[in-house]
């Protein structure tokens, strides 16, 4: 309902300034809550006008928004129109705020804050998203986390906003690694302890191999034969190779489904090997290739045409490189898909190879290279369990669960609950996921399990707890009766600070759409959590008349939808009860 409030004080805005309705809407925005007594709800400043290329600057922008506010008139919507550090401040009829919010939170629901026409330009695209993409023969290693995480957001925002969203998980199931694998399992491996404790075993044999191999040249040799053989279509090298591929996927589908998270496609380099000649066909007929004199074949990237800047797709001995086969799977996935976005999610390491990856799609005349667009982060140092250093996510996911058990035992406010495992286990994704969420994604971030998994601060446990407090306040009164909702009801400073963030909701969303930061709406939810724990302290269901208490439930429910919402949209599933 905050677009109803926006319009109202547009149209006003309008016909002062003698600019269009759809120029200012944008510009008005809902006033943050501050832990300070606020009573306006909505702001506009000139200047973002300006800035927006709509009107000139005027000689004395302040003077300028003075007068401006002393044309404005109060009516049925505005009740107080004030000024303040060049900005006017809007505040809306208490009544209207309160019945026409709840109204619009419970009649859009999931959709709420989606159908903002503030979102009504973020078109409805063909996505692929690229993420998660761990190495197999491996186990999963605690590395790929923020990928995974990140990835299954920006497909959640990009689906609640009618998207068609493709995920896929692109395995690094090829390479020279492989190589060294075949052959150490061919001398080291053991097909009993490969069906009864896979991934570790096959980690066992890449040490292994890979130790062997700094003392014995022959092991290396055998290693460059195994992957010559696995690229030539070797059967019996293919084989071994979809064994351990095929165990792989088994396993890290047991890790997803605990993380709540699912792919539309397994794909992976070994996919694009046979693609790989047609994309190295295309950059020859283009005339991109070069050879160099070390016997590696690269595409030049320099504008000079000097080499200074190149990438390299081809090794001496002829065998392809990561980088061309992500060349040849974007092109296979714009064939396939006909993708309006594609989404990469890696760490920033890997910003350079993708700049790389898309400038040379540019070169080879494809223009939807620009809508390509690689989401990089940062790095998690002193992930560690009670035993020690951390390498693998399954051990982070036991530890979290663990924790929280133990936690959840000790604590006085703790329910008896059906499935205590469960609880603990969403509680503590819950807060891995708004520790990596609350800050820029590309910042690397210390980790620290007391501060995560604390029930008061900024965690994902206080989102969970406030949830399941919401959900139990609704179990003991009620959803809240809207036959006995009254507006004058929710005239309290602490009511009044739940609605008014209820108004920036969209707001949110729309910054999200524009960077791909989870933060804004992690932080948002953050807030939102703080203001229900002080409402729900002072507006008091228990004791109240029946009009103001079904009143105030029917906020709370109001409350509980929002943060679910945002919750569900940042990957976490909220419970109900803890």
């Amino acid at each position: 309902m905050a677009c109803h409030f926006r319009r109202s004080i547009a149209a006003q805005l309008s016909r002062l300034l003698g600019q269009p309705v759809e120029h200012i809407v944008r510009a008005v925005s809902a006033v943050p809550v501050s832990k300070k007594q606020q009573i306006s709800d909505f702001r506009f400043s000139l200047s973002s006008l300006v800035e927006s290329g709509f009107i000139s600057l005027p000689a004395d922008i302040h003077a300028q928004t003075q007068r401006l506010a002393e044309q404005l008139k109060c009516d049925s919507v505005v009740t107080d129109v004030t000024v303040s550090n060049g900005a006017i401040y809007f505040q809306i009829n208490r009544n209207l705020l309160s019945k026409l919010v709840l109204q619009q939170v419970f009649s859009d629901g999931v959709h709420y804050g989606v159908k903002s026409e503030l979102l009504s330009e973020c078109s409805k695209e063909n996505v692929v998203v690229e993420f998660s993409s761990p190495n197999i023969a491996k186990r999963f290693h605690v590395g790929h986390l923020r990928s995974t995480i990140i990835g299954n957001f920006i497909s959640n925002l990009k689906e609640v906003l009618g998207s068609h969203v493709t995920r896929i998980n692109y395995l690094g199931d090829w390479g020279m690694q492989f190589g060294l694998l075949g052959a150490g399992f061919q001398q080291f491996g053991c097909q009993e302890k490969l069906q009864r404790n896979s991934l570790h075993h096959l980690f066992e044999v890449y040490v292994q191999a890979n130790k062997a191999a700094e003392e014995d040249d022959e092991i290396q040799k055998s290693a460059q034969e195994f992957f010559r053989k696995l690229e030539e279509g070797d059967g019996q090298t293919l084989s071994l190779w979809k064994q351990f591929r095929d165990i792989s996927i088994r396993e890290y589908a047991g890790i997803y489904k605990r993380l709540g998270i699912h792919f539309d496609e397994y794909s992976g380099e070994s996919f694009y090997q046979d693609k790989v000649q047609d994309a190295l066909k295309l950059l020859e007929s283009k005339g991109l290739l070069k050879s160099m004199n070390s016997g590696t074949t690269v595409v030049d990237l320099s504008e000079a045409g000097d080499l200074s800047v190149y990438a390299t797709v081809l090794r001496s001995d002829g065998t392809s490189l990561y980088f061309t086969r992500d060349v040849a799977a974007a092109l296979d996935r714009m064939e396939k898909y006909s993708f309006d976005k594609m989404i990469y999610v890696t760490d920033k390491s890997q910003s350079n190879h993708f700049q790389q990856v898309f400038h040379t799609l540019k070169m080879m005349g494809y223009h939807w290279a620009e809508c390509c667009q690689h989401v990089p982060f940062g790095r998690v140092q002193g992930m560690k369990t009670r035993s020690g250093e951390v390498v693998f996510l399954e051990d982070v996911l036991d530890e979290a669960r663990s924790r929280m058990l133990q936690n959840m035992a000790v604590s006085k406010t703790t329910k008896e609950l059906d499935n205590p495992e469960d609880t603990a286990e969403k509680v503590g994704i819950a807060a891995l996921i708004v520790q990596d969420f609350k800050g820029s994604l590309l910042s690397d971030y210390q980790f620290d399990w007391d501060r995560v998994l604390q029930s008061q601060g900024d965690t994902g446990v206080f989102l969970q707890y406030t949830h399941a407090r919401l959900c139990s306040l609704e179990r003991m009164f009620g959803p809240g009766d809207q036959n006995y909702f009254s507006p004058q009801c929710l005239q309290e400073p602490q009511a009044v600070s739940l609605l008014q963030h209820f108004l920036r909701y969209d707001e949110v969303l729309y910054q999200t759409t524009e960077d791909l930061q989870p933060k804004h709406i992690t932080n948002y939810l953050l807030r939102l959590c703080h203001l229900l724990a002080v409402a729900h302290k002072s507006l008091t269901v228990k004791g109240s008349s029946p009009e103001v208490a079904q009143t105030r439930l029917y906020l709370f429910r109001a409350g509980q939808l929002v943060l679910a919402n945002g919750m569900k949209l940042l990957g976490i599933t909220p419970v109900d009860k803890m």
